[in-house]
C-alpha cells in the first residue's frame, strides 16, 4: 500500500482541548482524568521551547551545555524505514541499540542534517536528573503534589508502535512536532499486538503499520479506528495521556524534542501490573481448561472483587495481605515472591 500520511489521519477526531491557566486548573484537570486532553502553550514559555523555536542547533546547544558527563542510550535505525522503529523481517529489532557521549550523538544528527533519507536517530525516556542539570528548574511545571519521573525523548522524524503505558502522562512538546494516534485501553484487541517478551521498549506494541495498515491481514483495525483520537502538538503544547491509553507516537519535524512527566495515584510500593501478567502466563495459561476456571474464580474473589467478605471471618490482626497492601506488607510480599521465582 501507498504512505497513507496525511490522509489517512484526516478522519480520525482531535483530542478534545482544555486550558489551565494556573496551577490549581492544572490539578484540577488531572485529578481522577480518564480521558486524554491538549493544553495548547502550557509551556510554551520555556526557555528550552523558546531556544527551539529558533533553531534546531540552539536547544541542542542548550542541552549539551546542561548535560552531565554521563553516557546517553540512542536507537539508530537504518535508512529505508521512514523513521519507523520497530521489528524487521525476523522479528529482531531494526535499529542497534548504542551508548555515546551527547556531544557525539548530536554531531551526528549535524552531520546528517539535509540528507534525503539519514538514518533515524532515536534518544527515549532520558531520565532528565541523572543526564541533566538545571533542566527541571529552568523549565518548570507545577503538579502539586505528584512526584513524576521526568523524561527526555529526542530524535530525528521518527514513528513509535502504538503500546500502552501504566502511569499518567503528560507529554510537552518541546521542539519539533509530534503526533498522537490515540486509542482507549479496552482496543487492545484490535490493534493486534506484537510478543510481550520481545518488544521495541518493554512494552507491546500494535504490528500494525499505520502509514500503510494492511486492514486483509488486521481486519479489526478498522474497529479501533472508529475509537482513535488524534493530537498534533506543536512546541509549547501539552497532551494527557491517560493510564493504559494506547498511542502511536510520531515526530513530525527534522529535530524533534518532547519532556514528559509520569506519576501513578497508587503508592510507589505497589507492583507492576505487566509483572503479575508475565507470571499468569507463567503459572496458569497453560493448564487445564477446569483448572484455569477455578484460578479464575479465584482471582475474581481475591483480585478483582475483594469486596469486605473476603477476610472479615479472618481475625484483624492476621488478615496480612488480605488486608489493604502497606509499604511493610508490599515489601514481605515482594520478598515472598522473590524467594519463589528464584527456586
Amino acid at each position: 500500500m501507498a504512505d497513507a500520511d496525511p490522509i489517512f489521519f484526516a478522519a480520525i477526531p482531535s483530542v478534545v482541548e482544555r486550558e489551565a491557566a494556573t496551577p490549581e486548573a492544572l490539578d484540577t484537570l488531572l485529578r481522577g482524568c480518564r480521558s486524554p486532553f491538549v493544553i495548547r502553550g502550557l509551556v510554551a514559555d520555556w526557555p528550552m521551547v523558546q531556544t527551539g523555536l529558533r533553531a534546531p542547533r540552539e536547544v541542542r546547544q542548550y542541552l549539551i551545555e546542561r548535560a552531565r558527563d554521563v553516557p546517553f542510550a540512542v536507537s539508530v535505525g537504518q535508512p529505508g524505514h521512514n523513521g519507523r522503529m520497530f521489528y524487521d523481517a525476523a522479528m529482531d529489532m531494526n535499529f542497534r541499540t548504542a551508548r555515546g557521549k551527547l556531544t557525539d550523538i548530536f554531531g551526528g544528527i549535524d552531520a546528517n542534517e539535509g540528507r534525503r533519507d539519514p538514518p533515524s536517530v532515536y534518544l527515549a525516556s532520558i531520565d532528565v536528573p541523572t543526564h541533566f542539570v538545571g533542566i527541571e528548574q529552568e523549565n518548570p511545571l507545577d503538579l502539586g503534589s505528584r512526584e513524576p519521573l521526568v523524561s527526555l525523548w529526542i530524535g530525528t522524524p521518527t514513528r513509535i508502535a502504538a503500546h500502552n503505558d501504566f502511569p499518567d502522562n503528560l507529554a510537552c512538546c518541546v521542539a519539533g512536532a509530534r503526533r498522537f494516534t490515540l486509542f482507549p485501553p479496552e482496543q487492545f484487541r484490535n490493534l493486534y499486538l506484537g510478543p510481550i517478551d520481545n518488544t521495541p521498549a518493554g512494552r507491546a506494541v500494535s504490528m500494525v503499520d499505520f502509514h500503510a495498515p494492511d486492514f486483509d491481514r488486521y481486519p479489526r483495525f478498522a474497529d479501533a479506528l472508529a475509537k482513535a483520537q488524534l493530537a498534533e502538538l506543536q512546541p509549547g503544547d501539552a497532551l494527557f495521556i491517560p493510564s493504559m491509553w494506547w498511542h502511536h507516537v510520531e515526530g513530525l519535524a527534522p529535530f524533534n524534542i518532547l519532556l514528559n512527566y509520569w506519576w501513578r495515584d497508587t503508592p510507589r510500593y505497589l507492583g507492576q501490573p505487566q509483572d503479575a501478567l508475565n507470571h499468569a502466563i507463567l503459572a496458569i495459561r497453560d493448564l487445564p481448561a477446569e483448572d484455569k476456571a477455578i484460578w479464575r474464580d479465584m482471582f475474581a474473589h481475591y483480585v478483582f472483587e475483594s469486596g469486605p467478605a473476603v477476610a472479615a471471618h479472618i481475625p484483624e490482626n492476621a488478615r496480612g495481605v488480605l488486608d489493604p497492601l502497606t509499604a511493610e506488607t508490599a515489601g514481605r510480599l515482594r520478598a515472598f515472591l522473590l524467594r519463589t521465582l528464584s527456586r
